[in-house]
């Protein structure tokens, strides 16, 4: 069997485990769907404070592009209009009525960011078009009965920092704990889940915070304020350049705390590099897709395929970033959605699609951990795994853990 055999036989099975068929009467059609066309639209900062984050929008495209050449989606083309928003959402809102507008667009997907996220959260329940798997892990996108046409994919925020926040409860129970978050419900959401972690000791176990804006030059004074309160623990709820600045910063000061580092920070290429390998060592992080730069998923048949497609549909990417695993995971998410849908391609059966998935495994998710949700339950992704910087790469440790419940 040819990769590209395999590739198309992955997306097969993986249409198959969607809860729901795709037999619907023929040629049920939304706005930017007709026999031969899904017209999607995508904001992504390519540029700005978070444009890291573009290597994620490139490679959505990347991955429908191979779609496109292996024939589409049940017959039809995707048609994929990604733009700049550059983490602004005044931007964000402007874009996304163009899309929805002027472009004609059946859903929006993987809109990238909890700030440009929120701003445009209303316009699209309130047009009730797909807000389909967006990129930022903010509690509140799991909300179906208040936004219903708005869904999430990666793990919320609050379950990561409570895996942190447990973690640190029974292994370092007399922790002097210090946070570094943006100042947004990203940010906030990583405060929640780590009080929520540490139960009653958040009080006493927390000694001192600091916000940063994403307007900021730097970080360097929020992290020199931070080592001052004599904390030992340091948790960074950052975005890549500011999770760069801070990895760099507590290591040149001289500070030697036990620091977390949220997941959407933890690109080997993005962050780590940027910051000085050596300046992560030790860093503990939470993962639940392989990270492509670990040895250990490097022979597989999964990781392979990645590379194949990396190496055809997505040349400019690093092998070292794993936002390009992200990207390709979440794609083929929606890829699934979009298969189940059969011919049935109203905005409607699209969120009914994707809230009637049922233990969805991707070849790059990490073993134990599925996508499942349901009508009442909009988070794909509920399992993660703790994981360490060894300077090279993550090294994943422990079993895989729910941060589910308070």
């Amino acid at each position: 069997m040819t990769r590209k055999q395999t590739i198309v036989t992955g997306l097969a099975v993986l249409s198959l485990v969607l809860a729901n068929g795709v037999a619907f009467a023929a040629g049920q059609y939304g706005p930017g769907a007709s026999d031969t066309e899904i017209k999607i639209g995508n904001t992504v900062p390519y540029s700005g404070p978070a444009s890291a984050y573009g290597a994620i929008g490139k490679s959505d495209a990347a991955y429908l592009a191979m779609i496109n050449d292996q024939g589409g989606i049940n017959g039809r083309k995707i048609n994929f209009i990604s733009r700049d928003d550059a983490y602004s959402p005044p931007k964000a809102v402007e874009q996304i009525r163009q899309l929805v507008e002027q472009d004609g667009v059946l859903l929006t997907f993987n809109t990238l960011g909890t700030p440009p996220n929120t701003a445009i959260q209303g316009y699209l329940n309130d047009s009730k078009v797909p807000q389909l798997f967006v990129a930022t892990g903010a509690d509140k996108w799991n909300d179906p009965k208040n936004h219903p046409w708005t869904m999430g994919w990666q793990p919320s925020y609050r379950i990561e920092a409570r895996i942190y926040g447990r973690y640190i409860h029974k292994n370092l129970p007399d922790a002097k704990i210090a946070v570094l978050y943006q100042n947004d419900d990203f940010g906030k959401d990583y405060l929640v889940g780590l009080r929520e972690g540490l139960g009653d000791k958040a009080d006493k176990m927390i000694v001192a915070t600091k916000t940063y804006e994403t307007t900021d030059p730097t970080v360097d004074s929020q992290v020199v304020a931070l080592q001052g309160s004599g904390a030992d623990t340091l948790l960074t709820a950052a975005t890549p350049k500011f999770a760069a600045q801070a990895v760099r910063k507590v290591y040149d000061i001289g500070w030697k705390p036990t620091h977390f580092l949220t997941n959407v920070s933890i690109s080997v290429g993005a962050v780590m590099r940027p910051a000085g390998l050596e300046k992560g060592v030790g860093i503990i992080s939470a993962g639940y897709l392989k990270e492509p730069t670990d040895p250990q998923w490097q022979d597989t048949p999964e990781y392979k395929d990645w590379l194949a497609w990396m190496k055809k549909y997505n040349t400019s990417g690093s092998l070292t970033d794993s936002n390009n695993v992200t990207g390709y995971s979440v794609t083929q998410t929606l890829v699934a959605v979009l298969t189940a849908c059969g011919n049935d391609l109203t905005r409607e059966n699209i969120m009914k699609q994707a809230a009637s998935i049922h233990d969805l495994k991707l070849p790059m998710l990490l073993p134990g951990i599925t996508i499942s949700t349901t009508a009442e339950n909009f988070a794909p992704i509920k399992k993660m795994q703790l994981m360490k910087f060894d300077g090279e790469t993550w090294k994943l440790f422990g079993e895989v853990l729910s941060g589910s419940g308070s």
